[in-house]
Parts: structure tokens; sequence; C-alpha cells
């Protein structure tokens, strides 16, 4: 049955419901966060993917909303790995911690509201395909960060994601790419996006209004340690035209090849080296099967 964490219990998830007239329903005034724990079939244990990293950047979110979860960061991971734990999952997992104005109130303001913490779970496999996608770039904007901060996961933010991607999708294509309003390159729908032009990755500054993506540090860490020397600038729409290789990278991305971009090929238009390298040891790390990462995995005992 599957369970969720919700006003400090664990219930039946179809029992961790709110009003309709929830603030947050109605304003958009909650953060949440993605997190990914992968099945290893030979061990036979789950392990949760970064999961200090992940509440970390949610407290973060919180701290910008002036959201209270009413939990320590140590608190959500004990109550992730329990809600795990009661399940029994024997697949991979995406994990969805929300905190969030709880009140039915009529009042658009983040102050005087009581908050609400919640956490549930549901298995999932890729969540865009893996094996290479073609993108176009979206004529909608990434968001300011002066208008709505990309940088905290704020539900109604992601309206901006379902505008873009719905767009991409009803014209044929797997995905979205985003500019800034000064015309760079920010990010996917929902995901970071990497670069590589003559062996070197390359991937946009956190001031480019993205999302400071916990797999994109990941991703620079292990490209790094493979030889790969990884750049942070600003990069030009006509770049993503000429680049060697491409690819998103986000726990429900994971890592997501892009072998075309507005009909145009990317490089041979197959997946290319650099991307499956990284790709293949990243595949290996979250499953636990390289051990100098095991430190980065909280197991599911």
């Amino acid at each position: 049955m599957p369970l969720a964490y919700f006003k400090h219990e664990f219930l039946p998830l179809e029992q961790a419901t709110v009003s309709v007239a929830t603030h947050a329903l109605n304003y958009g005034t909650g953060c949440f966060e993605g997190i990914r724990a992968y099945y290893n079939a030979e061990e036979d244990r789950l392990f949760i993917l970064k999961l200090r990293e992940h509440f970390e950047r949610f407290w973060r979110s919180c701290t910008i909303m002036r959201i209270n979860p009413g939990h320590s960061v140590e608190e959500m991971m004990e109550r992730t790995v329990e809600l795990l734990r009661r399940q029994e999952f024997r697949q991979d997992v995406y994990i969805r911690p929300l905190a969030f104005k709880a009140e039915p109130v009529i009042k658009v303001t983040l102050d005087g509201i009581r908050d609400e913490f919640a956490i549930f779970a549901v298995p999932m496999g890729d969540y865009i395909p893996t094996t290479g996608i073609h993108v176009m770039v979206s004529a909608w904007r990434r968001l300011e960060d002066n208008a709505i901060p990309s940088r905290a996961k704020v539900t109604g933010s992601y309206v901006n994601t379902a505008l873009a991607v719905t767009d991409a999708h009803l014209s044929g294509f797997d995905d979205a790419i985003f500019l800034t309003e000064q015309g760079h390159v920010a990010e996917g729908s929902a995901a970071n996006l990497f670069m590589v032009r003559e062996g070197t990755l390359i991937t946009p500054d956190v001031s480019e209004n993205i999302l400071e993506g916990i797999t994109r540090q990941t991703i620079m860490h292990l490209a790094n340690d493979l030889g790969y020397p990884v750049i942070t600038r600003a990069i030009d729409r006509t770049e993503l035209y000429i680049a060697d290789e491409l690819f998103l990278v986000g726990t429900g991305a994971q890592i997501s090849p892009i072998t075309q971009i507005d009909h145009r090929m990317v490089g041979t238009g197959r997946i290319g080296s650099i991307t499956e390298r990284i790709q293949t040891h990243y595949n290996r790390a979250v499953r636990g099967q390289i051990p100098e990462y095991r430190h980065w995995l909280t197991p599911v005992e």
C-alpha cells in the first residue's frame, strides 16, 4: 500500500489530502524536492542518492519562501529512510518532499500562514529517454531571479516548465531548452544542460537563472575524476548547434543525451563518447557499484 508522511505521521497516501481552499493550491506557495533511490539487485538494497544535499537545498528553498517545514534536515532524512523502509521497494524510486502554506486563506502573502510538510515516494524508471532525445529552443524564457528565483524549487514556478515542455511535445520534440531574457542558454525544461566542445564540458553558471542542480554538481565531480575539464560560462544559442555533444542532467532526467536540437544533428547524431562514458559511470555510482562514491548513498536497511 502506498504510504506518505504527513502531519507528523505515516499514513496511506490516499489519506494525505488537503482542502481545495489550501493557500498553496491556490497561489503556488510551496517548495519541493526530487530525490532518487536506486535498487541494487545484487545486494538487494535500496540506495538514496545525495539525501543530505537534497534536504539542505530543500531547506534553502523554504528559507526563500518563508516556510518552516517543522523538521530539521536530519529529521527529514530519517523520515524519508523510514518511509522507504516501510514500503519495502525492490525497484528504483522517486521521492517527493513537499512543504507548503497550508491554511485555507484567501490572501496573497507568505506571512502568518501555517506550514505543513509531507513526503511520498513512487516507483520510477526513466523520466525522459536516456538513449537520445530531440529538443527545441523554447519561445518561453526562463524565469528571472528577481521575479521567481529558479534556484528555489517553488511549486508555482513550474508553470514556466509546463508551458515550455507542453509546446515542445505538441511540436514533436522530447523536451525544451530555455534561454534567459538576455538570450543566453539557461537549462532544459526541468534539468541542467551540459555542452561538450573539444573535450571540455561547459555548463551555464548558477547566475543564469538555473536550478543549482545536485546532479549537475555530481556530473562535474565525475567528469573531473574521469579527466574531463569542466568550465561554467555563458552559452549562446547557436553554440548548441555546433556542439560536439549535448546532454541534460537532473534527478528525474538522470543523464539524457541530446542527439538533435531544432532539427539539427548534435555531432554525429548519436550519443557522444564523453556523454556515454559519464552516463555509464554515473549509473554504476548511484547503485553503489563504485566504492569511492558509496559515501554519496544512504542505504535503506
